[in-house]
C-alpha cells in the first residue's frame, strides 16, 4: 500500500472515526503530567506540546493495579471466580518507537513459560499508531540500542510531522485496514517522502547521549563482583523507585489478597526492585544493602534479559534519567564500566 498524508486539521475527523470501534488514547495532561488518556472527543492540542509520557503506555497493559479473581472459602476449600476475558479494543494514539518497542520486549516475559492471559488479551486488542520523536529529550539514546526517533518495526501505523500534514505509513494488516476507508487521508507526493526522510534523518541527529552497547553483558559479568565500583555508582540514588515505575521495560509486580470474613480478591500491583523490602524474606534479604539493588536493576536489563531473550530490556527512553529527583544516570553507570572486554 502506498504511503498516505493527512492534514492535521483533520485528525479530529479520523480519530471520531477510529473511537466508533475502539477507546482512543491519546496524549493528554493531568496535573501537568502528560499521560495517555481517553480521548474526549475535541481535544487534539496535543499535537502542539507533546514530546512523550511521563508514565509509559505499558500500564494501559499491565495496569498499576489489577483484580486477578474473586474467592469464597467455603467448608475448607475455595471457590474461585476468574473475570471474564477484557475484550475491549483499544487504540494507542502517537506512541513513540521507544515505547512500541518496550512492549515488544514485555511480550517475551508474558509469553514466555506462562502465558499471561490479562496482558495478552490487552495486547491483542490493541492497535499502536506510531508517532516520529521529532523532538527528543537530551536523555534519550535510543539509538545507542538499535532503535530510533522514527523505527516503525513495532506499531501498525506509523505518522510523521512534515508541517501541516502527517505522512502515514501503513506497517501492518491492522495499521493498513485502519486507513483503508478514511476519506480524509490523500496519497502522498515524492515531494511528502523527501520531507519525512529529512525530518526522521534530523531527529535521529538530535540524538547525542550514547552508551556502547557492544558485549555489555559480558562487562557487566566481568565487572559483577566489584563492590567498590556498585557501591559508588549508587551512593546517590534513594531507592524512590521512580526510574522503575516510569520504565517502559520494568514488570515487577506484587500479588496481594484482600479478604473480609471468608470472601476476597487476589490483586497484582506494581512492585519495584529498587525498594529495600522487595526482596525481604522471614529470615533474610539478599539485596538489603542499595548497592545489591542498583546492579541488579542494571544487570537485569543489560545481561540477565539478553541472556534469555537475545534483547536489552532498555529502549534509551531516557525517562530514567530525566525524572530520577537525583539525577541517577544509568548511561553513566554503564559508560564507567571498571572492565572493558
Amino acid at each position: 500500500m502506498a504511503n498516505k498524508k493527512i492534514d492535521k486539521k483533520n485528525i479530529s475527523k479520523l480519530l471520531k472515526k477510529w473511537s466508533q470501534e475502539f477507546s482512543v488514547f491519546v496524549p493528554s495532561l493531568e496535573n501537568n503530567e502528560a499521560i495517555m488518556a481517553e480521548w474526549d472527543g475535541k481535544d487534539i492540542s496535543f499535537l502542539d506540546w507533546y514530546r512523550n509520557t511521563v508514565k509509559p503506555p505499558k500500564a494501559n497493559f499491565l495496569p498499576l493495579m489489577e483484580k486477578l479473581f474473586s474467592f469464597k472459602k467455603r467448608k475448607g476449600n475455595y471457590q474461585i471466580e476468574v473475570p471474564p476475558a477484557d475484550k475491549s479494543k483499544q487504540l494507542i494514539f502517537g506512541i513513540r518507537p521507544c515505547d512500541a518497542r518496550a512492549l515488544t520486549i514485555l511480550d517475551m516475559t508474558f509469553t514466555d513459560a506462562y502465558e499471561d492471559p490479562y496482558y495478552l488479551a490487552r495486547r491483542r486488542n490493541t492497535v499502536l499508531v506510531g508517532m516520529t520523536c521529532t523532538d527528543p529529550y537530551d536523555s534519550c539514546f535510543c539509538t545507542s540500542l538499535e532503535g530510533s526517533p522514527s523505527d516503525a518495526a513495532n506499531v501498525d501505523l506509523m505518522l510523521t510531522d512534515i508541517g501541516d500534514s502527517f505522512l502515514m505509513e501503513a506497517v501492518t494488516d491492522k495499521g493498513k485496514k485502519l486507513i483503508a476507508s478514511a476519506s480524509e487521508l490523500k496519497d502522498a507526493t515524492s515531494a511528502d517522502e523527501s520531507k519525512a526522510t529529512e525530518v526522521k534523518d534530523a531527529a535521529a541527529s538530535k540524538i547525542t547521549r550514547k552508551i556502547d552497547a557492544r558485549d555489555i553483558d559480558k562487562k557487566l559479568l566481568a565487572s559483577f563482583d566489584d563492590k567498590d565500583y556498585w557501591e559508588k555508582v549508587a551512593a546517590k540514588c534513594i531507592s524512590c523507585g521512580i526510574c522503575t515505575f516510569l520504565c517502559p521495560t520494568c514488570y515487577c509486580f506484587d500479588i496481594n489478597d484482600e479478604m473480609v470474613k471468608n470472601q476476597g480478591a487476589r490483586f497484582r500491583n506494581w512492585d519495584s526492585c529498587a525498594f529495600p523490602v522487595y526482596t525481604k524474606m522471614p529470615m533474610e534479604n539478599p539485596r538489603e544493602e542499595k548497592w545489591h539493588r542498583i546492579r541488579q536493576k542494571v544487570c537485569h536489563k543489560y545481561e540477565f534479559y539478553p541472556m534469555n531473550f537475545g534483547v536489552i530490556a532498555c529502549t534509551g527512553c531516557g525517562r530514567c534519567i530525566r525524572l530520577c529527583p537525583v539525577n541517577w544516570d544509568i548511561t553513566q553507570a554503564l559508560n564507567s564500566l571498571p572492565v572493558k572486554v
